[in-house]
């Protein structure tokens, strides 16, 4: 389910209805990332076919999350600050054509330790999600879900 390209998301009525679909679209990615982490070990895992040079891009544009500590664990404050607004913002507009649903709201894990839970899970544009999860799979951080269980 994709926004029609003439939503407005600006101008667009809070219309419950819409609200409570896009949580679902979100919940329901949400659980099949799981089960896809629960079977196959992330660091295997291929999300996108641009992981390679969306984690590039990501390193490149982020510094400060290139070692596996950094991007083990996101300060959703830092993320959503004026100054992380453009940053990411810049970044995710490049991949507008080229990512489906690049924009579209997405439940990302704060800690690559934690499950999916409401103090461990904040809204990010998929772009976010991808950079982040991308480079937790590189440095094998999500291995731990397919380690559990596959004991």
């Amino acid at each position: 389910m994709s926004a029609p390209k003439t939503f407005d998301a600006e101008n667009a009525d809070n219309l419950e209805d819409i609200e409570k679909q896009f949580a679902v679209k979100a919940v329901m990615q949400a659980q099949t990332y799981w089960n896809l982490l629960e079977n196959v070990k992330g660091s295997t895992l291929r999300l996108t076919r641009l992981d390679d040079e969306i984690y590039e891009h990501f390193i490149k544009e982020f510094p400060e999350y290139e070692s596996a500590d950094a991007v083990a664990e996101v300060n959703e404050d830092a993320m959503k600050s004026p100054e992380g607004k453009e940053r990411w913002r810049k970044f995710m507009n490049t991949y507008e054509k080229t990512v489906h649903d690049f924009n579209f709201g997405t439940l990302l894990r704060t800690g690559s330790k934690d499950e999916y839970e409401e103090k461990t899970t904040i809204f990010v544009p998929r772009m976010q999600f991808l950079a982040v999860e991308i480079a937790r799979n590189k440095h094998g951080l999500n291995d731990w879900i397919y380690g559990q269980q596959h004991k």
